[in-house]
C-alpha cells in the first residue's frame, strides 16, 4: 500500500498531460490538487498529495499507478488494486519479497512512499483487501468473506446505535439502522458466507429484545405487553420477574414472542 498524501503534483500532472490535451482541464485539475487544508480553523497551502476523500482522487491514483499496473501485467503477476490499496499474488514468500522490493523501486520513481504499517508479505489467507478476505473451506474450496476487522467495526457501530442508555425510542433506533445496515450489506454483497450474516442478524435481534424490555421498564408493563403479544403466563412472569436483567432475559424464549417479524413491523432492516 502506498501513501497518497505525498503525491508529487508535477509528476501527476505530467502523466495526465500524456492523456489530456485540453489545457483548461489540466489547469482545473491542478487547482483541485492545490486546494488548501483546513487545520484548527486555518487554511494551509497544499503543494503535494491528493485531497483525502475527494471524488477525483481515486481516478488520479489510477492514472498515476497505471504504469505500475502495466508492469505487473507484463511480468505475469496476478493482482488486485483499488486506488492506493494493492494485493499482488505470488507462489512463495521469497517471490513475494522480490516483488515487493521491485515495487518499492517503481514507487520511488513516482516519488511515492510505501506505507510500511500496512505493507507486508504474507499468506493470502491472512490478508484483507477493501474489508474482504479469503477463507479456505472444505477441500480446496476458497470463498470470499468479510474480514474480521470489518466485522469488529460493524459490531462496534451497532453497539453504539443500540446502546441501552440515552433515551432513544425504537423508532429512532430503527431509523439509524436503516441508514447504516443496507449500505453495509450492499458493500459486502460479494461475501460468500451467508451464515455470518444470519449470525449477525441473530445478534442484533438479541440486542433489540434487550432494549425493548428496558423500554417497558416495570415488571407489570413487561408482563402485560408480553401476554398481549401471545406469551404464556410462565414465560411472561419469568421475564417480568427479572426486570433490570434485560440482556439475560432477552434470550429466555423471548425470540418466539419478539420475533423477526415483530422487528420487521417496527421498521428494522435485515442482513439476511
Amino acid at each position: 500500500m502506498v501513501s497518497f498524501d505525498r503525491v508529487n503534483h508535477d509528476i501527476l500532472m505530467d502523466r495526465l498531460a500524456r492523456r489530456i490535451a485540453d489545457k483548461a482541464v489540466l489547469r482545473l485539475i491542478r487547482r483541485y490538487l492545490q486546494v488548501g487544508i483546513m487545520a484548527d480553523g486555518v487554511v494551509m497551502a497544499r503543494d503535494e498529495g491528493t485531497p483525502q476523500g475527494g471524488p477525483l482522487s481515486p481516478l488520479l491514483a489510477n492514472v498515476l499507478l497505471d504504469e505500475v499496473d502495466r508492469a505487473l501485467q507484463q511480468r505475469g503477476h496476478r493482482f488486485a488494486r483499488y486506488a492506493d490499496d494493492c494485493n499482488v499474488y505470488v507462489r512463495s514468500q521469497k517471490a513475494g519479497e522480490r516483488v515487493l522490493c521491485w515495487m518499492r523501486k517503481m514507487y520511488e520513481k513516482l516519488h511515492l512512499r510505501v506505507n510500511e504499517k500496512k505493507t507486508a508479505v504474507g499468506p493470502v489467507f491472512g490478508r484483507k483487501f477493501l474489508g474482504y478476505c479469503l477463507r479456505r473451506w472444505s477441500g480446496d474450496t476458497v470463498k470470499v468473506a468479510v474480514a474480521p476487522k470489518a466485522l469488529d467495526t460493524f459490531k462496534q457501530r451497532i453497539r453504539v446505535i443500540t446502546r441501552r442508555v440515552g433515551g432513544q425510542g425504537m423508532a429512532q433506533i430503527a431509523e439509524q439502522m436503516r441508514a447504516y445496515l443496507p449500505g453495509w450489506k450492499s458493500y459486502f454483497r460479494l461475501a460468500q458466507t451467508p451464515q455470518i450474516f444470519k449470525n449477525l442478524d441473530s445478534w442484533i435481534r438479541h440486542r433489540l429484545r434487550a432494549i425493548q424490555l428496558k423500554h417497558w421498564r416495570t415488571g407489570t408493563t413487561t408482563y402485560s405487553r408480553l401476554r398481549s403479544l401471545g406469551a404464556n403466563h410462565e414465560l411472561a412472569a419469568l421475564v417480568a420477574g427479572g426486570a433490570g436483567h434485560w440482556w439475560r432475559h432477552s434470550e429466555a424464549g423471548l425470540n418466539r414472542i419478539l420475533t423477526v417479524e415483530y422487528f420487521d413491523a417496527l421498521g428494522f432492516p435485515r442482513l439476511a
